[in-house]
């Protein structure tokens, strides 16, 4: 009897945790942001199923940057976001075909280092942090142009509106001296988008149209 208990435990605990509530660290706490609707299942089964296969790869926010910048009549504006996560797969035995990866910013995390800019990209202006709190990325191609870069193409989803992107890529292996497989990767992704695609259009005559979108994340080998 107390052996049913604990299994009925176990199975309840990995329902909450599928369902996107916080606990142990694991596959089901990396998958749970891109959960309830924000990502269609099949693409969240995919990178479960990367990680059974030590195929997936988890951001560290720590060593990672995910910013952008936009020039503007008074000087060039440069923002980064610090809270993130996600998450990337690579198959090495089927390049270019499996490779995925998703991406989820927190809107009101956005640091310019000047409160007044800072101020601005989070008003009803622009972001609208508290209308849209998140920035969503979710790829839909990859294709290698060499051993260490590609295109990866994806569905951004930014001030509420969804649009197609495409991200030049670099890939590198991090060589960690004291283990002997590279379980950390370099991934280094810029775009250039119109924030006017994107419902953003306000102050058009001070603030450029185009901004650059630039990611260098370090990402590290789920081992379960």
């Amino acid at each position: 009897m107390a052996i049913d208990k604990t299994l009925m435990l176990v199975v309840l605990g990995w329902v909450l945790l599928s369902a996107g509530l916080q606990g142990q660290a694991g596959e089901a706490e990396l998958c749970a942001p891109f959960l309830n609707g924000k990502v269609d299942m099949s693409r969240v089964e995919a990178m479960r199923s990367a990680a059974k296969g030590g195929h997936l790869y988890r951001i560290q926010p720590g060593t990672s940057r995910v910013g952008f910048c936009v020039d503007s009549e008074f000087a060039r504006v440069k923002a980064e976001f610090k809270d993130f996560q996600g998450g990337l797969t690579l198959w090495p035995d089927h390049p270019g075909n499996k490779e995925q990866a998703m991406v989820l910013v927190k809107t009101a995390s956005l640091d310019t280092g000047g409160s007044m800019i800072e101020y601005m990209l989070k008003s009803e202006r622009f972001f609208d942090v508290e209308k849209y709190p998140e920035i969503l990325f979710v790829s839909t191609g990859f294709t290698w142009t060499s051993g260490t870069t590609g295109t990866l193409k994806g569905d951004l989803t930014l001030h509420g509106v969804t649009r197609l992107v495409t991200f030049n890529v670099t890939l590198l292996p991090i060589r960690n001296t004291d283990e002997k497989n590279d379980n950390s990767v370099l991934v280094k992704a810029d775009t250039t988008i119109h924030r006017s695609d994107f419902g953003m259009d306000t102050l058009s005559r001070v603030v450029n149209d185009s901004v650059e979108l630039c990611m260098s994340v370090e990402a590290v080998r789920y081992s379960g």
